[in-house]
């Protein structure tokens, strides 16, 4: 199946307490990705590329990471046990060498410096790219999703030009002959105009007209552009990433609708071949669009 460039996609996940948002979108272009994630989480960009590039072949792609924490786990709080046991031990020698009362309460502990230690453990950095990734992936699942849907349309147009394109090519080899027999007709009604009643030279008009046949036989180019439509038709069915493909042939396609323009001067081919022309221009704008 082939894919369009274009497509947008979206996702989000809560996982161990991060909320994480992944949307990307893309436009036709060479390959050319752009990924935004905070900075505290930059370690994570090297693989999303890679991710991105093993899905991706071509566009301008833009990608947007976002990391809530709903859930800091990350942080906890210990009681520091000595420095609490001092304090006790300390409040308990006043009360009783001074005779006053004991009301040490945890409120009271608790407002000492240095009661409390606030731990924070060290980000797991591959558990967090492998959080990340997985919202990624559910963004280009879906990202895909779109551009196959779009790829199925362009397939299905390219096909249906393919059909006229091959008609075109038929008028053009069906017009062939009859432009040699016109010219065979136009060449022997002039050397009778030239010669009056003089007995005509059949060998000279055999000769003329080989040399015009010549001049203006498409035979091979007609044949290339059939094999050029046999090649389009496999790309199309073989899928895949093709685009700079078409971009090659249909070159050769327009080398060859522009050798049969430049070959002889009959009206009416002349005016196929610009139908041939103005169709292979709308495959040309089509196939930019394809990955």
């Amino acid at each position: 199946m082939i894919r369009s460039m274009t497509g947008y996609g979206r996702a989000e996940k809560n996982i161990d307490g991060r909320e994480i948002t992944v949307e990307l979108r893309a436009v036709n272009n060479y390959l050319d990705l752009n990924v935004k994630l905070p900075r505290v989480y930059g370690f994570a960009e090297d693989a999303v590329k890679a991710l991105i590039k093993a899905n991706v072949n071509r566009g301008k792609l833009d990608m947007f990471i976002t990391v809530n924490v709903t859930e800091d786990t990350s942080v906890k709080i210990a009681l520091n046990k000595p420095v609490l046991e001092g304090y006790l031990a300390a409040l308990k020698s006043i009360a009783a060498d001074y005779g006053v009362r004991d009301d040490i309460s945890v409120t009271a502990l608790s407002r000492m410096p240095d009661v409390f230690v606030i731990e924070k453990q060290e980000e797991d950095e591959q558990k967090l790219t492998d959080d990340i990734l997985s919202v990624v992936k559910e963004a280009l699942a879906k990202f895909n999703a779109m551009r196959e849907k779009e790829g199925a349309a362009m397939e299905a147009d390219l096909r249906s030009r393919a059909k006229t394109v091959l008609s075109l090519v038929e008028k053009v080899e069906a017009r062939s002959p009859v432009t040699l027999a016109e010219y065979r007709a136009r060449l022997t009604e002039k050397m009778q105009e030239v010669l009056g009643q003089t007995n005509i030279d059949e060998g000279r008009i055999l000769q003329e007209a080989a040399i015009y046949a010549d001049k203006i036989a498409v035979d091979e180019e007609t044949v290339r552009l059939r094999s050029h439509l046999d090649q389009l038709d496999q790309m199309l069915t073989s899928g895949g990433p093709i685009g700079r493909k078409l971009d090659f042939l249909l070159q050769e396609f327009n080398r060859e609708s522009n050798t049969i323009g430049s070959k002889g001067n009959d009206l009416k081919q002349a005016r196929t071949v610009v139908e041939l022309k103005a169709e292979l221009e709308k495959i040309r704008e089509q196939t930019q669009n394809i990955e």
